[in-house]
């Protein structure tokens, strides 16, 4: 989410994307199971709740079968999303999160840099290969893959050639098409920002629905900037004039889960309302744990929110949200 006063620029054009090379790192490699996964990133909100349950080998694949063929997903793919607010102001904590959690695969938002100043020889140092596209001082988005270099399918979102902002990035990893997305704020609204927000949302049902009749494994992640109910955030009455909770931002979410797709957080932990991913610097939000919920996967049937994030010092005011597939 980017604050209503920072605003927006428009790039002078789109770079070419970077790919760079990771480390390899060596065969299969072992990782948490889903529940393990899962428990863990609830347990800063309701700790007591691990449990032991033996490891599932990360490295093996299983088919996908549907309209337009057998698809090769390799078993549990974990894929998460994080607006970092600032890639290279925030890389320690980046670094610090990809250690800690491992996603295989984790899409970036916000990372306000040219692609010049992207820090790919750290990225790559910590075993990652990444596709980014950057914007100075705003918007900007990233997929990095675990032990392989993603592979580019779109920069941009079609439908408004004009439309130069960083915001869309998608590429195939491990049999899965993966999109990093960062969506308008629309602040302050009524207006032009608004306006755009409306109108980019309509572009991407377009393309969203375009991706279901692929048939192909698909996870949209990123930072929509829209809290679906009132009963994804804290409390409602202070954001009734925000951008991020006006019926239009709500109906234009609820048009794509109407194409088919799954808002994977509210299907794993349906009757969880406690589950955030966004807490504002202002007003002392994150120590009274008055979150939103704005950063959504879209198609998943495991997650979490590594929530712990957020709370360390120079940390962005977004926590990662995560999804396992297989």
């Amino acid at each position: 989410m980017t604050s209503s006063r920072c605003g927006c620029r428009r790039a002078a054009a789109h770079r070419r994307t970077k790919v760079a090379p990771a480390r390899d790192t060596g065969g299969l490699r072992a990782c948490r199971t889903l529940l393990q996964t899962a428990d863990f990133c609830l347990s800063a909100s309701r700790p007591g709740r691990g449990r032991s349950v033996p490891p599932v080998d990360a490295g093996l694949e299983t088919p996908v079968r549907s309209g337009a063929g057998t698809h090769h997903v390799r078993l549990a793919l974990k894929i998460a999303t994080y607006n970092v607010n600032g890639i290279n102001g925030r890389l320690p904590r980046l670094l610090e999160w990809l250690e800690e959690s491992r996603p295989d695969v984790a899409c970036l938002q916000e990372i306000k840099t040219v692609d010049e100043r992207f820090p790919i020889d750290a990225i790559r140092a910590a075993g990652y290969g990444a596709l980014w596209s950057g914007q100075k001082a705003y918007n900007g988005v990233a997929i990095l893959a675990r032990g392989s270099d993603p592979v580019e399918v779109r920069r941009g979102l079609p439908g408004d050639p004009t439309d130069l902002h960083s915001r869309y990035l998608e590429a195939a990893v491990d049999g899965v098409l993966v999109a990093s997305i960062y969506l308008p704020n629309g602040n302050p609204q009524p207006g032009p920002k608004f306006d755009y927000k409306l109108a980019w949302f309509a572009r991407l049902h377009a393309h969203a629905a375009a991706l279901l009749e692929r048939g192909q494994p698909t996870v949209l992640a990123g930072d929509y900037n829209v809290v679906p109910t009132d009963r994804d955030i804290y409390n409602p009455a202070s954001w009734l004039d925000d951008a991020l909770l006006q019926p239009e931002s709500r109906e234009a979410y609820r048009t794509l889960l109407a194409q088919g797709w799954i808002d994977a957080i509210r299907t794993r932990h349906p009757d969880d309302f406690t589950i955030y991913t966004f807490w504002d610097y202002l007003r002392n939000r994150w120590p009274r744990n008055a979150g939103l919920r704005i950063d959504h996967l879209l198609l998943s049937p495991d997650l979490g929110v590594d929530r712990e994030v957020r709370g360390r010092e120079k940390a962005s005011d977004h926590a990662p949200a995560w999804v396992v597939l297989g």
